[in-house]
């Protein structure tokens, strides 16, 4: 057992990020080997506008779960790429609505594939495990406690027994 591993749910955060990390470098290696100039980082955007004409960023934001700032950051770096484009929303001047560009649909049609070939790898390589079968179910409800749960105050709660002196009778 490695320092990580030994540490539970202290490093969970750590945990997650190191597997995150060594995912995407993976699928990005896959990319550059297959000479697809695409970064695993814009798949929810590109998944999402294979799948709906055009998005509103607070719409992307809010699909992705990320802030409106994080999202507008990741449509401007795909705008610079000519990857994608955006407009004022015709109902409403405040909207801007975001596109696939002609480069971008290409590119769609390059990375369709890869997409299908890592879902298939990935159920390949978990189907030879029971336990690694569990690991979407379980963190779908690791997700779904923390959207439940407020963890800093049940951690904070934690804290005030733990330092609350004994009451001495």
């Amino acid at each position: 057992m490695n320092l990580y591993q030994s540490l539970g749910y202290l490093v969970l955060g750590s945990r997650l990020r190191r597997l995150s990390e060594a995912f995407l470098a993976e699928i990005n290696r896959v990319y550059q080997n297959e000479g697809i100039d695409f970064d695993a980082s814009w798949f929810p955007v590109f998944y999402l506008l294979s799948k709906n004409d055009a998005l509103s960023i607070k719409e992307l934001s809010e699909q992705i779960e990320v802030s409106h700032p994080a999202a507008s950051q990741l449509i401007t770096n795909l705008k610079n790429r000519s990857l994608v484009t955006s407009a004022t929303c015709a109902d409403d001047g405040r909207r801007q609505l975001v596109t696939l560009t002609d480069s971008g649909r290409e590119l769609l049609k390059q990375i369709l594939p890869v997409w299908d070939a890592i879902s298939q790898a990935m159920t390949q390589l978990v189907d030879t495990d029971a336990v690694s079968q569990q690991l979407l179910p379980a963190i779908t409800a690791v997700e779904n406690t923390f959207r439940s749960s407020n963890l800093s105050v049940v951690i904070s709660e934690k804290l005030t027994a733990h330092l609350k002196p004994a009451d001495h009778e």
